[in-house]
């Protein structure tokens, strides 16, 4: 409960310096919205292990990755509302979009893998067979996504498939069971109060987590980008990397508590979760906001490094995909996803791009070769989120 109530502290200073308005040196904006966001995130975290236990857990940490992701979609939507203006700004919205995705993926589960082995000493971790809804409709939005690739405008044509996948995905989600495992730790003082204290207490947790979460994370970003201008590096490469590893810290800090109190298959859980509303309806909702910025039905330009990274960050998802179809991960999967990624930020050319998308494409092909037991799990994933 100590740390519960530390959160809360944490996310004080920075709702002062909001409100006030207080202008301070760009180190001090960031460590003091980063400490609102690590706050909030804590606060978000026990929110959702209580709403597990009277909510299907799958909605619960739906909810979660929602709100967690909330600060990557107000970047990327200022960007499109200001693209009508500012056509280079199109362009960002983009790279901030494709870059957060392979942060989710390249970063965020080997992450996991990381905490989970240095706390159980075990090579590989078994997931829930009920990860298996997240798992196949973050396939059939994976496979949706290709068909972008070739379009040099994002269009609202592509919005309607997009939004209907997430929310899709929302009400299956509410269709799964509730957590099973008694409450352990400070979570079981919540369950000696009345139910509707309890939902009233829950919903305050997220809603606050929330507000903590949007106010600080465009701060955050926004100020790690300064520094980085100081120190001369790339406006393009800044946009595309640091400013979504700002805006993906909610997110990461969850996974992290997840997975250090055991609970790493919630870590998976959100986390795929988080990678299905960025890649539909994030995606989807960006046609919408530049349509209504301009005042027309006009799309969203893609040019070919859009289009480049989009090849990249489907290809990836794709071998995710399939990396997770036996319901397995071990160290060489994080390895690799890692690795690639690495590969990816080290060597940021149109050529490494479309060779590590190759790269990404032919493993997965080749572990649907010979490994039969992902070969005859990936069909069931395709059909998983209809039954």
């Amino acid at each position: 409960m100590k740390t519960l109530i530390t959160s809360f502290i944490l996310t004080i200073p920075w709702i002062f310096i909001f409100f006030l308005k207080l202008h301070l040196n760009p180190l001090l904006l960031s460590f003091f919205s980063g400490l609102a966001i690590f706050g909030g995130a804590y606060i978000l975290a026990t929110a959702a292990e209580i709403a597990e236990q009277d909510i299907p857990k799958s909605f619960a940490l739906a909810i979660l990755a929602l709100i967690a992701v909330l600060p990557e979609y107000i970047v990327d939507f200022y960007f499109t509302w200001m693209a009508p203006k500012r056509p280079d700004y199109a362009a960002y919205a983009l790279a901030n979009m494709t870059g957060a995705n392979r942060l989710l993926i390249g970063i965020g589960w080997p992450l996991i893998f990381l905490l989970f082995f240095l706390k159980k000493k075990e090579k590989i971790l078994f997931l829930h067979k009920r990860l298996s809804l997240e798992i196949g409709v973050l396939f059939i939005a994976t496979i949706f996504s290709f068909f972008i690739i070739p379009f040099n405008h994002l269009t609202l044509l592509h919005s309607i498939p997009l939004l209907f996948i997430f929310f899709f995905y929302l009400y299956k989600s509410t269709k799964g069971g509730t957590e099973e495992k008694e409450p352990v730790g400070y979570i079981k003082n919540f369950f000696k109060i009345e139910k509707k204290k309890r939902w009233f207490i829950m919903t305050f947790f997220f809603l606050y987590s929330a507000f903590a979460i949007i106010i600080a994370g465009p701060a955050f970003g926004d100020n790690l980008v300064e520094s980085g201008k100081l120190l001369n590096i790339s406006e393009f490469l800044l946009v595309q990397w640091i400013a979504p590893l700002a805006s993906e810290a909610p997110e990461v800090i969850i996974l992290s508590i997840y997975t250090l109190k055991n609970k790493e298959n919630s870590a998976f859980h959100a986390i795929v979760s988080s990678k299905i509303n960025q890649w539909s309806f994030l995606v989807g909702s960006l046609p919408v906001v530049f349509a209504i910025s301009s005042l027309a039905f006009h799309s969203l330009p893609i040019d070919m490094r859009q289009r480049e990274e989009l090849l990249l960050t489907a290809a990836q998802s794709f071998f995710a995909v399939v990396l997770l179809s036996d319901f397995e991960f071990d160290y060489k999967d994080a390895i690799f996803l890692f690795g690639l990624f690495f590969a990816q930020f080290i060597f940021p050319s149109m050529h490494i791009r479309l060779i590590l998308s190759g790269i990404y494409l032919i493993l997965a092909a080749l572990f649907l070769i010979f490994n039969k037991k992902k070969r005859s799990r990936i069909k069931d994933l395709l059909i998983a989120p209809f039954k």
